[in-house]
């Protein structure tokens, strides 16, 4: 596993990453707990997150009246923070629907910024991903302790709600809309 040390060492590489017309690298759906397909399309929607995922049925976030958060719809994962952290490939995937080689810092991507994915629009969440146990398990302490100390550059990557429906595919870029 990738040690401390080599991952700030690595910040810099991660922080010089695209801050709009980033490439999608990977699409990743998870239809159930622990199940990881690779679509080169996905379909997007306010109404239903990504349909066929988990976030319907399980959510890890719910409003008070029990549906679920719609500000966790949607996560990117920075391709460069992948390719540091899950370097054991019998590891689970993290299982982001999108990883792209994208700068997802609040500096770059504010609360409320709108990206545009294919057709869909998504808006950046006030939910911070401060990577889940499974995280610490998969890609180490280190890894782990990394993504928690530095909120403002949210290693993690991104939560965010879809606000237009629409199709995203491996060969669309993220597009940030100022």
């Amino acid at each position: 596993m990738i040690t401390l040390a080599e991952l700030n060492a690595a910040l810099p590489h991660v922080l010089a990453a695209p801050k709009t017309d980033a490439p999608i690298l990977g699409l990743c759906l998870r239809p159930g707990v622990g199940l990881r397909a690779f679509p080169d399309q996905i379909r997007m929607t306010k109404a239903e997150g990504i349909p066929g995922e988990r976030w319907t049925t399980t959510p890890w976030m719910r409003l008070e009246d029990g549906s679920p958060d719609p500000r966790i719809q949607v996560s990117i994962l920075p391709s460069r923070v992948m390719d540091l952290v899950w370097q054991d490939r019998s590891q689970p995937h993290p299982g982001d629907p999108i990883v792209a080689d994208f700068e997802t810092s609040e500096a770059n991507l504010p609360v409320g910024t709108r990206i545009q994915a294919g057709t869909a629009v998504l808006r950046v969440s006030d939910v911070w991903n401060d990577a889940c146990v499974k995280w610490k398990v998969r890609y180490g302490k280190d890894a782990y302790d990394w993504v928690r100390s530095n909120p403002n550059l949210r290693l993690r990557g991104i939560l965010c709600s879809v606000e237009r429906d629409g199709e995203v595919g491996l060969k669309d870029r993220l597009q940030v809309l100022r």
